[in-house]
Parts: structure tokens; sequence; C-alpha cells
């Protein structure tokens, strides 16, 4: 997995020397996650979803659920097994 860098109000991973980043918002427990983005580059290679995938473990291991505002990241917790149960 990617490595998860959190900036206090975006989380960022970097492959193929460009930056996969979800803008945030967080109070109190819940974690808001208003955009997640991909440089074209990257598209269709899963780094968004590597990006969500350790977003939603940090969460998870923060004790935090999550509110997807991003479309994306609404689907993707829809869709995940794993995590689905952190959507707030």
């Amino acid at each position: 997995m990617a490595e998860l860098r959190d900036t206090g109000d975006r989380y960022e991973i970097d492959e193929q020397g460009l930056t996969a980043y979800a803008d945030y918002r967080r109070q109190g427990d819940v974690l808001y996650i208003d955009y997640v983005f991909a440089p074209p580059a990257l598209r269709g290679t899963g780094a968004s979803d590597r990006l969500m995938r350790a977003i939603s473990a940090h969460a998870r291991a923060q004790g935090l659920t999550i509110t997807p505002i991003c479309g994306y990241a609404s689907m993707w917790l829809r869709r995940s097994s794993d995590f689905r149960d952190l959507v707030n």
C-alpha cells in the first residue's frame, strides 16, 4: 500500500512521481471527504482506489466514521465490503 500523508486538510499518496489526493474536513469523530483527485496519468491505474483504501484504514485505526461528500468516495465506500461499515 502506498504511504499516506496527512497535511491537515488533505490526504496524499505518491505514485509514479505524481500525487493523488483527497481533500477532507474532520469534525469530532467524523471525517468528511470532500474531493478525491488523481492526475490524468494515474487514472485507470487504481491510484484512487489505493488512496481510498489507505484513508479508510487510517480512519478505522483512529476510530473515525466517514461521510463522503465526493461522488467517487461515496461510490467507493458503498462498493467496499471491507470499509462500508465506516460510512456515517
